[in-house]
Order: C-alpha cells, then sequence, then structure tokens
C-alpha cells in the first residue's frame, strides 16, 4: 500500500496490479491528509477537529471523528488486508499512521532532498543533482490540492513548498557546477519570471547567462530584477547579488569554469568597453578574460574564494533551535543532574562526552539535558546529527557547514574546514551556547566542531569515549527495572489500563535487557495489536531461540545498532566477542574468558577491556564482566555463522577443563558451598556445551564434580538435564564405569524425588554397568542405594543381606564406605535398637571428620546426640544428611 500527497491524495492498495482506493468522503480524506503529513507522529485529537471543522466544531466533533477513523481503518484493511489494520493505531492522545518512509511520497522527498543537501555539503555535485532531480519528481502539484485545508495543512503545505523551492534551487546549483548552463537558461527564466523576488535564481541566471557568453544578458538580468526590487520594495538587492554583478561587469573569469583552477580576473575597464561595444548578446572578448586570479562561482551568493567571512548573526536572541522534547522521555532524573553538573563545570575548550552502547537512549537524554539547560546556555541551543541517512559519518567540513548553517549563518559559507572553523569561532565569543553532537564517530570528526570560547560547550553522544583534551565523560547504562516498564506502557499507550500483572511487563523488558530503543519497539508492537496482551507479548520473547527475531521485526533496525561495536572492531576483538556467545547469561571472571580464548589472563583481560571499550561488554564489580542479554545472544548467532566448529570446540574443551579444575579444587573448602552457587549456572552451561561439541569425556568429568554440590542444594532439575546429558556421553563413548557412577546419582535423585520403582531400575542398571566394567567402585555405589531402597520398603533382611556385600570388603573410596556405614547405622537402630547403631554412626562421624565434610560430620552427630540419649526413634528419621523420610513400621 502507496499513499501520496505531493498533488491529489491518491492511496494504492498492496499486491500485483494494485487499484486506486482513494477515499472520495472529503472529510475522511482531511482525516487521512492530516495523518499522513505527520506519519510516525501521534496527531491529536483536537488537531484532528481543528482541521476538519476549525474553530466551530459541533458537539458531537469527538464522535463523529471516531467514525471517520473506523471507515479509515475499514478502507486500509481493505487496501491491505495483511497489514492495514495496523497502520493506523490509536496512541493518547490521538492516533498515529504507522509507515516506512518508502510508502509515502513525502517522507521519499524528505529524504532525497536531506541526501541531496548532504552530497552537495560534501561537494558531490553529480549525487546532489540526481538526488534532488529525483525528489522533486515526486510532486504532481500542489500539496494534497484536492483536499481542503485546515490550519495544519495549509501550514504543511506552505513548510513544503519552500522545501520544494530550495530542493530546486540545490538542484540547479548543482546542475552549474556540473557545467550544465545551456540548458538552464531558459528554465532559469521561467523560473525568475514566476518568482521574481527570489534573488538566488535570478542569480544562478546571471551565471548561466554568462557562462553561455551572454555577458550583457545577464548584467541587463540584474537591471531587471533591481527595477522590480525598487519600485516594488524600494530596496537594493543584496551585497551578495550586487558583488556577482561586479564579477560579471568585471569579466571575472573565475564564472566561467564551474570548478575550475587558475582563473583569471580582467582588467575592469576593458571588460565594461567590451561588453558595451559588443552589445546584448555579445559575448566578452578573450583579452578581456585573461588577467589576474579569482575564485570560482560556487553558489547563487558565493563570491571569490578569497572574499569577505560570511556575516554571522548579530540578534538579540538566541542562535539555533532544538527538536522538540522526546514525548516519551521518562525518568533519568539522576542522569540529568549529572549531565547539567558537567556541563556547568567543563571549562573553556572541553566537551562534555555522553557514551553507551547504541540503543541505550543518549540521543533522548542528551536532548532532554539540552532542554533542561537553557538557563545555563542563554545565546542557544542547537542539535546536529553527525551521521548521514546511510548511518556513514559526515565528513568534518560537511558537519561544520551544516552546524553554521543550523546556527542560522548565511551563506556564502567558506569552503575550506579551516575557513569554516574560523567562522564557528567568531560565532561564539561573548555568547553562553550548547551544542549537541549526536552520534559522533571519533575524535577527529568532532574535534573541528568545538567551541573554544568561555561560556560555550559541547555535548557530544558516542558509544566510545573520544580522546578530546578537557573531556567530561558520563557512561550511561540502561533505565532501571520500573523506567523501563513506564516506557513499555507509556508507549503503547497501555499506561493506565489493566493489562495484566506487573510481572508481565517485568518479563518482557527484561526479555531485551531494559534497551530503550528495544522497549520502543516492543511497545510498538503492542500498540499495533490491540487484541495482544503483554503477557502474550511476554510469551512470545520467553524463548531465546526466538527473541532476537522477534525483536528484529519490532525493530528494523536492531541489527545495524547491535553489530555496529563489532563491524568496528579488528579481527582479534571479533572473534573474542563471538567466543563469549559461549557463556551463559549473568557475570564472568576473566579466568573464564581466558579459557575461552586460549590466552594467559592478563591477555584475556586485556581484550575484555577493548570490547568494554566498544560498548559490547559491561564491566562488573569484583572483576567481572557481563555481555547485555541482546550482545549475548548476537554472540551466539556470531559464533554459529563465521567461527569454525572445529575452533568452537577447542573453546569449549577449554573452558570445561578449567570449570572442572576449579570445581575440584573448591571441593572440601570451607566456602565450597559459596563457590558452587557462585558457579553453579557456568558449569552447568559448560556441560550442555561440551555435550553438544561431542565432548564426551568432559562432559562425564563435568557432571562427576557436579554430583556432590547438586545433592547438597536438591537442586533437582538441574541434577536430572546434567546427569541425563552426561549419561548419554557415557554410552556414546562406551565407558562402563561412568555409566554406573550416572545412573547411581540418577537412581539417587529418583530415591529423593521419592519414584522408588525408577530409582531401583536406575540402581540395577547401574550394577549391571559396574560389573560388566568390573567396577568395584561403581559395584559398591550400586549396592548401596539398592540396599537403601529396601531399608526404606521395611525388607531389613534383603537390606541386610545387600549392605553386608559392600563391607565385607571394606570400600576403597572413603564416602563410598561412609555411605554403605550410614545405611548400616540405619539398618541397626530399625532391627537392634539405638546401641547397635551408635557404633556405626561413630565410625560415620570418624570417616567425616578424616574427609573435612562438615555435612556429613553434622549428620553422624545429630544421630549420636540421639542415639546416647537413648531416645525412642522419630516418626521423621533424616536418612540422608538434610533429608527427612516418614519412619514405617517393619
Amino acid at each position: 500500500m502507496r499513499f501520496r500527497v505531493l498533488g491529489p491524495l491518491e492511496v494504492d492498495a498492496a499486491g500485483p496490479g494494485a487499484q486506486r482506493v482513494t477515499p472520495r468522503a472529503a472529510k475522511i480524506r482531511v482525516v487521512l491528509a492530516t495523518l499522513l503529513v505527520r506519519p510516525n507522529e501521534i496527531v491529536s485529537v483536537g488537531s484532528l477537529i481543528d482541521e476538519l471543522w476549525g474553530e466551530d466544531p459541533p458537539r458531537t466533533a469527538t464522535t463523529t471523528l471516531q467514525v471517520y477513523i473506523s471507515q479509515l481503518r475499514k478502507l486500509l484493511h481493505a487496501a491491505d488486508p495483511e497489514a492495514g489494520r495496523e497502520c493506523l493505531v490509536t496512541r493518547p492522545p490521538g492516533y498515529l499512521m504507522r509507515l516506512d518512509p518508502d510508502r509515502l511520497d513525502l517522507t521519499a522527498f524528505e529524504d532525497l532532498h536531506a541526501r541531496g543537501r548532504a552530497a552537495m555539503a560534501r561537494q558531490d555535485a553529480g549525487a546532489a543533482a540526481d538526488l534532488q532531480r529525483r525528489a522533486l519528481a515526486l510532486w504532481r502539484g500542489p500539496l494534497l490540492s484536492d483536499t481542503p485545508h485546515g490550519s495544519l495543512l495549509d501550514s504543511t503545505a506552505i513548510r513544503l513548498g519552500e522545501l520544494r523551492t530550495a530542493a530546486l534551487e540545490q538542484r540547479i546549483r548543482a546542475d552549474l557546477q556540473l557545467g550544465r548552463h545551456h540548458e538552464l537558461v531558459g528554465e532559469l527564466r521561467a523560473l525568475a519570471a514566476e518568482l521574481p523576488m527570489r534573488e538566488e535564481f535570478h542569480a544562478h541566471l546571471m551565471v548561466a547567462l554568462y557562462r553561455t557568453g551572454r555577458q550583457a544578458d545577464a548584467l541587463e538580468a540584474f537591471a531587471r530584477l533591481r527595477r522590480t526590487l525598487v519600485d516594488e520594495l524600494a530596496i537594493e538587492p543584496g551585497p551578495p547579488l550586487q558583488q556577482l554583478h561586479g564579477r560579471i561587469l568585471d569579466g571575472d573569469t573565475a564564472l566561467l569554469r564551474p570548478s575550475g583552477a587558475a582563473p583569471h580576473r580582467a582588467d575592469p575597464d576593458r571588460a565594461r568597453s567590451a561588453a558595451a561595444a559588443g552589445g546584448p548578446g555579445t559575448a566578452a572578448p578573450a583579452a578581456a578574460l585573461a588577467a589576474a586570479p579569482a575564485g570560482p562561482y560556487a553558489g547563487p551568493f558565493a563570491g571569490p574564494s578569497a572574499g569577505p567571512d560570511p556575516v554571522l548573526p548579530t540578534a538579540v536572541g538566541p542562535v539555533g533551535e532544538l527538536p522538540p522534547p522526546d514525548p516519551l522521555f521518562t525518568g533519568r532524573d539522576e542522569e540529568l543532574g549529572a549531565l547539567r553538573t558537567l556541563l556547568r563545570d567543563v571549562p573553556a575548550g572541553g566537551c562534555v562526552a555522553l557514551t553507551g552502547p547504541a540503543g541505550v537512549g543518549k540521543t533522548a537524554l542528551a536532548l532532554a539535558a539540552a532542554h533542561h539547560a537553557g538557563d545555563l546556555f542563554p545565546d542557544g541551543r542547537v542539535l546536529l546529527s553527525l551521521r548521514d541517512d546511510t548511518g556513514a559519518p559526515l565528513a568534518p567540513a560537511a558537519a561544520l557547514t551544516l552546524l553554521l548553517l543550523r546556527c542560522g549563518v548565511p551563506g556564502p559559507l567558506p569552503d575550506d574546514l579551516d575557513g569554516l572553523r574560523r567562522t564557528l569561532d567568531r560565532l561564539t565569543p561573548g555568547r553562553r551556547m550548547l551544542i549537541v553532537l549526536d552520534d559522533a564517530a571519533d575524535a577527529e570528526q568532532a574535534r573541528h566542531l568545538l567551541p573554544a570560547t568561555p561560556g560555550s560547550t559541547a555535548l557530544l553522544t558516542c558509544r566510545r569515549t573520544p580522546a578530546l583534551p578537557v573531556t567530561r565523560a558520563h557512561l550511561l547504562d540502561v533505565p532501571a527495572p520500573a523506567q523501563a516498564r513506564r516506557l513499555l506502557l507509556a508507549a503503547s499507550g497501555r499506561d493506565g489500563e489493566d493489562d495484566g500483572p506487573e510481572a508481565a511487563s517485568a518479563a518482557v523488558v527484561d526479555a531485551c535487557g531494559r534497551l530503550p530503543s528495544a522497549v520502543r519497539a516492543l511497545a510498538g508492537r503492542l500498540a499495533a495489536r490491540p487484541h495482544w496482551s503483554v503477557a502474550s507479548l511476554a510469551a512470545r520473547l520467553a524463548g531465546e531461540h526466538d527473541r532476537l527475531a522477534e525483536l528484529r521485526s519490532a525493530q528494523p533496525g536492531l541489527d545495524a545498532a547491535l553489530r555496529a561495536g563489532y563491524d568496528e572492531a579488528g579481527a582479534p576483538l571479533k572473534r573474542a566477542f563471538r567466543l563469549l556467545g559461549l557463556l551463559p547469561a549473568g557475570p564472568f571472571p576473566t579466568a573464564d574468558a581466558a579459557a575461552l580464548f586460549g590466552t594467559p589472563e592478563p591477555a584475556a583481560e586485556a581484550l575484555l577491556e577493548s570490547l568494554v571499550e566498544a560498548r559490547l561488554l559491561r564491566a562488573e564489580p569484583r572483576g567481572a564482566y557481563r555481555l547485555h542479554v541482546l550482545w549475548r545472544l548476537l554472540a551466539g548467532e556470531l559464533l554459529t555463522a563465521e567461527e569454525p566448529p572445529a575452533e568452537a570446540a577447542r573453546a569449549v574443551a577449554r573452558l570445561a577443563d578449567a570449570l572442572a579444575a576449579e570445581a575440584r579444587e573448591a571441593d572440601g573448602l570451607p566456602h565450597a558451598a559459596e563457590w558452587f552457587a557462585d558457579r553453579r549456572t557456568a558449569l552447568a552451561s559448560a556441560l550442555g556445551r561440551a555435550h553438544a561439541a561431542g565432548l564426551w569425556a568432559r562432559t562425564v568429568r563435568l557432571a562427576d564434580v557436579l554430583t556432590a554440590p547438586l545433592e547438597a542444594h536438591a537442586a533437582w532439575d538441574d541434577w536430572e538435564r546434567a546427569h541425563t546429558l552426561a549419561l548419554d556421553a557415557a554410552e556414546r563413548s562406551g565407558d562402563l564405569g561412568a555409566q554406573s557412577r550416572l545412573l547411581c546419582s540418577l537412581g539417587d535423585l529418583a530415591w529423593q524425588r521419592r519414584r522408588t520403582d525408577a530409582a531401583r531400575g536406575l540402581y540395577r542398571r547401574a550394577l549391571r554397568a559396574a560389573d560388566g566394567a568390573d567396577a568395584r567402585p561403581e559395584r559398591d555405589r550400586a549396592l548401596t542405594g539398592l540396599a537403601e531402597l529396601s531399608l526404606d520398603a521395611s525388607a531389613v533382611t534383603e537390606a541386610a543381606r545387600l549392605i553386608g556385600q559392600v563391607l565385607d570388603a571394606e570400600p576403597a573410596d572413603p564416602r563410598d564406605h561412609y555411605e554403605a556405614l550410614r545405611v548400616r547405622a540405619l539398618l541397626a537402630l530399625e532391627t537392634q535398637g539405638p546401641a547397635a547403631a551408635e557404633p556405626h554412626f561413630e565410625r560415620c562421624l570418624a570417616l567425616a571428620a578424616r574427609l573435612g565434610d562438615r555435612r556429613r560430620e553434622a549428620y553422624a552427630l545429630r544421630w549420636l546426640r540421639h542415639v546416647r540419649g537413648g531416645l525412642p526413634l522419630p516418626d521423621w528419621t533424616e536418612t540422608r544428611p538434610g533429608v527427612w523420610r516418614l519412619r514405617t513400621a517393619a
């Protein structure tokens, strides 16, 4: 579906052979037109009512407007059944027309015109002429010529009419610089007649005539303009045009060459007499065109390149103008206060840099800070984007030219960087101005734009902290959870609505890491789909596998924003970023990164710090680091797409080995429980990665070191996942001993979950595997498990037979010996009483003390206090450390 407003209103349906479906009713055309001239902006109900009925709306205006909106939605749906209804959304306090820029001729025109201006600023006349010509070709007549205009459409028509004239002037200027003066004479004569007060077109006409050898006609064109201005306005042509007249009168040869080299100035007297002798239409003689140098023609008001500097604004009022505040900006009070302090205290020649990753809200915050700093900078505040429409950085000269124009400095401007800088230096003295430079690429681009005089300063937004003198930097992080939730609900138009519990909005903002640009994009998705709840959106984002795809559909520019720092990085840094995608969410130490990179820790730390500086990574307290959730997902995608699988597998192997070694060292230490709680996620993730990479032995090794802490922490789900994967790895590698250990561990888990039949089956499988491997320790564990199951079922004879097989030959592993003695003690307590159980618990205590296992030691002490006190058996029995069972009678 496409819309056209640059002429009569037209709406074309979507699909091949699209039909025109422009609404016929005038009022509906007014509503649609008003929304189209403000695309992707909220148009309030009041503005629409004013446009429809002016100062005399009917009493039912709001209801009638709702009827028009409903009819318009039906038309849009008929024109595009898939996405038509989603174009027009309700967004308090009005409505919003959601459109891709290429679907509307107005936005396409503005885009082409802006790109043409940028091309002209970087002195690419060919591109400028082409872009402005394409922009002008979109016009089919006056804006919305078949639609009634209210105040908003009238003001828009005036603005766009001026913009169309500016595009036409820019195109002609570019054509002149390309030497197309012959083709322009007729068009310029018509324009001079149509727009008799527009001096720039008369100037272009004078130059075109002069270049075609019609010096006298050029002078006559000036004379006609002068008569018109004097007769109608009682004023003379402006100084730039008078200077151009003088150059033509003097036969300035620089004007003959679009971008000429070594131009010459003719003798003034000889040029005048030659022109008089030849009469109108006679070319200046060649002798009159060979003398001293002068500058080429660079625009309608450009004098020789060595001419005077531009006249600077002298008005008392402030210079420049900020864009309006972001209506959805919320919170950030602490950051606004910090920026105000920095802006107030930065010394002359310095600047404030607002840094942070892409999408974190730097531009919105900088704009808000500028609006709040009016009292600090009463002489002007201006914002300039330092990138073009394609995202490429502006050259310093182009940026400086746009900045001076934005500050109200009239043309002509110097065409060299030094001259432009001198103009800026003449603008700021005695003024207190704030220049907001948005999205600076680097220090070299920004340093030419910084005011150097006291009282004025610049506020830069950039990803990296620039290496500029006297820079004060503020690193911006994502907003707090409550602020992110408020932004989601406000931007989706659902603040104040009962749209599910707070947990749902928290889940949505957490899924995108509270990145403001992503939160806004998701809010737009909610606004476009009123039948979705916040909870349903949270469900769509719950799985990591599809989350980026969902976010990309909500925010088309997401990839470019996330990849910006990555694409600018060198190969070692890119590799490091990709490999970090192997880590789970959350903070990680340098040691883990060093294992992944295959480097010593100091080298790994240097890479990590470079990633922090590139805003691809975040530094955390206590020397840890963290990948933002979206950059972690991106790293995982890039790992799959760009990293050789063998290299990724080697990185996983190094990480698994390092974590297994760390776990063995932590075992038995006083703070082993705290260590495991901190590293549990990393261990489980590494085990999963090792299994996925086919690293069977390492998968088993990690499961082995996880067995005891998973049981101690009753982490049943992690326990089952880890050991099921490890059992598969042991079966694939044919390791019967490992199979037996893992089956016993899964049997212990099933027993704790009271799944006794499953536990018995697992223990029996473990016993068979142990016998096949001739592995005594694994056989003892399986028998101990079966004995405990029998005791639990009050089959004391079978329990005694099974545990006797273990204790007849003392187990070699002290832990296995402890477990067998524990079962033997409980069996004695059940069948013979406390006195018979006491020596077995004493032996358990001694073994636990030898192992340094405080948990097992405490268990044995609790039972000894009980049996030595002659107390009866309780109804609830602590069968394992921290595991209680209801006692059943034999």
